[in-house]
């Protein structure tokens, strides 16, 4: 009884002090894209999963005006649920992605991609360049099916920057260079928002991009 009590004032505590804190400290309140990640950034994406009337809402609340799809199912074993175009400066465009994963690179563009472009070049953003975000397959090697079997990933390969320069993960990653300084900041980035961040260092088969998810298993390669 004693250890109840102690426990219901404890969560009573934890609730009166999320009231005062910042939303981004705060593990009660919705993510906000438009915020830095924080540490409960990676929880509130895995919540909007169960939640694709939030996770629209907060789409819409950034700015981020989608393309809802039917669901429906791109192979055998292989469900599309909850996924959307996401418009924005990508080559391929409008890449199909789940709602939860919309949201994750909305943040991450707006939070560390763009602003890692300036602060290493001077220069913004103007193409994301990516190698696809819906495969109905196996992870490579294994027997469990890939993130991209249900679009809730995007392999990032290059960005083009305002000025016409390229910065390519392939060529660039690594390097002592400003492209390369940028590279690790983007990979570092990621790794504070999505599940999973696996590039050059996991093996040759990411050594042109960054595969970015969120499923159920965390790594940073």
């Amino acid at each position: 009884m004693i250890s109840l009590l102690l426990l219901l004032a404890l969560a009573g505590g934890l609730f009166l002090l999320s009231r005062h804190l910042p939303d981004r400290w705060n593990p009660f309140t919705p993510i906000v894209l438009t915020e830095p990640p924080g540490p409960f950034t990676r929880m509130k994406l895995r919540r909007l999963a169960g939640e694709p009337e939030l996770c629209r809402a907060v789409l819409a609340e950034a700015g981020v005006m989608v393309s809802i799809l039917p669901d429906g199912s791109a192979g055998e074993d292989c469900p599309l649920e909850d996924t959307l175009r996401l418009p924005g400066r990508f080559e391929p465009a409008r890449p199909l992605l789940t709602c939860p994963m919309a949201a994750a690179w909305t943040l991450y563009e707006g939070q560390v991609l763009r602003p890692a472009a300036e602060r290493h070049f001077g220069a913004d953003i103007t193409r994301v360049q990516h190698l696809g975000t819906l495969a109905c397959r196996n992870v490579r090697g294994g027997q469990r099916r890939s993130q991209h079997a249900t679009a809730n990933a995007i392999d990032l390969a290059a960005v083009r920057l305002a000025d016409g320069r390229q910065v390519s993960v392939l060529r660039d990653y690594g390097r002592d260079t400003p492209a390369g300084a940028f590279l690790r900041e983007a990979r570092d980035g990621a790794c504070r928002i999505f599940a999973a961040v696996l590039g050059p260092e996991r093996d040759a088969a990411h050594a042109n991009h960054f595969h970015l998810d969120l499923g159920r298993w965390s790594a940073c390669r």
